[in-house]
C-alpha cells in the first residue's frame, strides 16, 4: 500500500487530479494550463463543504488529527504561509497587549512581527556565543531562571531550537524552569521537523517538554514551499484561544496542494523516517570528516543537528561569497553564504552521492580561493545587546523621521534591520540605535550580506522615532 492509503489529504488531492472536474469556484484559472502554462497545474483549492473524499475541512481535521497522534500533541494545525504565520499565531495565543514575554535573541524576525501583532513587551535573553565560531551555542537554563526571577509576571518563554546553525539548548531544563512559573514554553523549531525519527537525532521539542512547537514542513521534509504545522499541548495553553489566533493568521483560500504535501510528508515519516534519514546522516558525517581533513572548519559535536552542515571559512582565508558564486555558476544553490560561513541545506531528500559530490566541489572551490587566515567575527545578529525603549508595536506604528545613519546613534529605531539570512534582527522597532549595532550592520553589509526589512538597505539613512 502506498502513502495515499494513510494520507487523507494526499488522497483527496490525487482524487481531484484524476477527476475530470468542471469547477465553478475559485481559483480563476479553473485548472486550465493553456492560459498561463503549467505553473497552475495541481493548484486545487479547499472545498467549502465537508466532502469526505475531496480536500475539505473535514479531511483537514482528519489529517491534523493523525499528525497530532504521531507527535504526541493535543492539537495540530496545518499552515500554508510558512512558520512565519504560525509564529504570529503562537505569540498571540500566549500573550496580549501590555504583557511581557521572555524571548531568545536568536529567533526569526517573524516572531518579532508576532510581538508587534500581540502588543507585548519583549524581555530578550541571549544564548552563549562560541568564541571559536562567533555563532550561538545554547541558552543556559540558569540564565532563563535568572530572567524569569526578575520578570515573574512574564506570560511565556519563546525560544528557537535548533538555531539556524543547528546548535541546540537543553529543552527539558528550559521547560522545567518555565513551568515553575506556570507559563508555556514556545519553541520555533522551524528546522526540526525531522527530529525524533532516527536514533541519532534529538527528540522533537514537544517530546522534551515544549508546549507549542512551530515547525516548517517545507524546510527539512519533502513538502511544498510555505508548508508548516504547529503542535500544541494543553497543560499551559488555552486551545480555543490558540485556534482563534491561528485561524486569524491563515488565508481563507488555503492551497490544497500545500496541505496535501504536509499530510504526505507526515505519512512518509511515520512509515519510513528512520530508513530514509539514516544514510543521509552517515553521508553528512563523512562530509564533515572530509572537510576537516582538507583543513576546512565545520561545526560539529554532540549538541549539533546531525544533518546540519555549517562550514567555517575564516581559517581558510577564502570568502564565502566568492565560493557561493562559483557554486552558483555550476547550478548549485546553498542555503546561506557570507564571508565567513557556508551552509548547504541537507535533508533526507538528498542522496549520499549528491552530498559527496557537493563536498568535493566545495573543497575544490575553497582551495582555489585560500588566503591568509582572518580572525573569527561574531555574527552581527548575535553580537548586540538590545535596549528596548518602547514596545515593538508602539514603534512599528509610530510616525518617524529619516536621518543619516551618522546622526542615528542614540535615537530609537522605527524599523527592523536584519542581515538575511539568518533573519535574526540586529535592531528591532523600539530599540535604541547604538554605535556597536551600526558597526555590526556596516560590517555585515560590507562583507556582502544582504540587509533586509529596512527602507534603505545601503544603511546610509535610517528611520527613527521623533524626538
Amino acid at each position: 500500500m502506498g502513502l495515499r492509503a494513510d494520507a487523507p489529504l494526499l488522497d483527496g488531492w490525487l482524487r481531484d487530479m484524476e477527476t475530470d472536474r468542471s469547477p465553478f469556484q475559485i481559483p480563476g484559472h479553473k485548472g486550465r494550463t493553456d492560459l498561463t502554462g503549467v505553473v497552475v497545474d495541481g493548484d486545487i483549492p479547499v472545498l467549502p463543504g465537508n466532502h469526505p473524499h475531496r480536500i475539505s475541512p473535514s479531511l483537514i481535521l482528519e489529517a491534523e488529527r493523525r499528525a497530532a497522534e504521531l507527535w504526541g500533541a493535543d492539537l495540530c494545525r496545518f499552515g500554508v504561509n510558512g512558520s512565519s504565520g504560525s509564529n504570529h499565531a503562537a505569540v498571540m495565543a500566549v500573550a496580549g497587549p501590555g504583557d511581557k514575554v521572555i524571548v531568545s535573541r536568536t529567533l526569526h524576525k517573524s516572531v518579532l512581527v508576532g510581538l508587534v501583532y500581540a502588543g507585548v513587551t519583549p524581555v530578550w535573553v541571549r544564548p552563549e556565543i562560541n568564541p571559536e565560531t562567533g555563532l550561538p551555542e545554547y541558552l543556559p537554563s540558569h540564565k532563563l531562571a535568572e530572567t524569569l526571577a526578575q520578570h515573574p509576571d512574564a506570560k511565556a518563554v519563546l525560544i528557537g531550537e535548533p538555531s539556524y546553525v543547528g546548535t541546540m539548548s537543553n529543552i527539558p531544563r528550559l521547560a522545567a524552569v518555565t513551568h515553575q512559573y506556570g507559563i508555556p514554553l514556545v519553541v520555533d523549531a522551524a528546522w526540526a521537523a525531522h527530529y525524533g525519527f532516527h536514533p541519532e537525532l534529538p527528540q522533537h521539542p514537544l517530546a522534551e517538554g515544549a508546549d507549542i512547537v512551530v515547525t516548517s514542513a517545507h524546510k527539512t521534509l519533502p513538502s511544498y514551499s510555505q508548508a508548516s504545522f504547529v503542535l500544541v499541548k494543553q497543560d499551559y495553553v488555552d486551545l480555543p484561544r490558540f485556534n482563534k489566533m491561528f485561524d486569524s493568521t491563515q488565508t481563507t483560500s488555503m492551497s490544497g496542494r500545500i496541505l496535501a504535501s504536509i499530510d504526505a510528508a507526515r505519512a512518509l515519516l511515520a512509515r519510513h523516517g528512520a530508513e530514509l534519514i539514516g544514510p543521509v546522516i552517515e553521508a553528512t558525517e563523512r562530509g564533515r570528516a572530509a572537510l576537516r581533513e582538507a583543513n576546512i572548519g565545520v561545526i560539529d559535536g554532540e549538541y549539533i543537528d546531525p544533518l546540519k552542515m555549517v562550514i567555517l571559512l575564516a581559517g581558510t582565508g577564502a570568502d564565502g561569497n566568492v565560493v557561493e558564486a562559483e557554486l552558483l555558476a555550476a547550478n548549485i544553490d546553498v542555503e546561506m553564504a557570507n564571508k565567513d560561513m557556508l551552509i548547504p541545506m541537507i535533508t533526507f531528500a538528498d542522496t549520499p552521492e549528491r552530498i559527496e559530490d557537493l563536498i568535493r566541489r566545495i573543497i575544490k572551490c575553497v582551495n582555489a580561493n585560500r588566503g591568509e587566515a582572518r580572525p573569527v567575527a561574531t555574527a552581527a545578529s548575535f553580537s548586540i545587546e538590545p535596549e528596548v525603549v518602547v514596545t515593538p508595536r508602539e514603534a512599528f506604528f509610530s510616525s518617524y523621521e529619516v536621518v543619516d545613519s551618522a546622526d542615528a546613534v542614540g535615537r530609537v529605531s522605527a524599523e527592523m534591520i536584519c542581515p538575511y539570512p539568518p533573519g535574526v534582527p540586529v535592531l528591532s522597532p523600539g530599540e535604541r540605535i547604538t554605535q556597536a549595532a551600526l558597526d555590526a550592520l556596516f560590517q555585515a553589509r560590507d562583507s556582502g550580506t544582504r540587509i533586509a526589512f529596512v527602507a534603505d538597505p545601503t544603511l546610509k539613512t535610517l528611520k527613527v522615532l521623533p524626538q
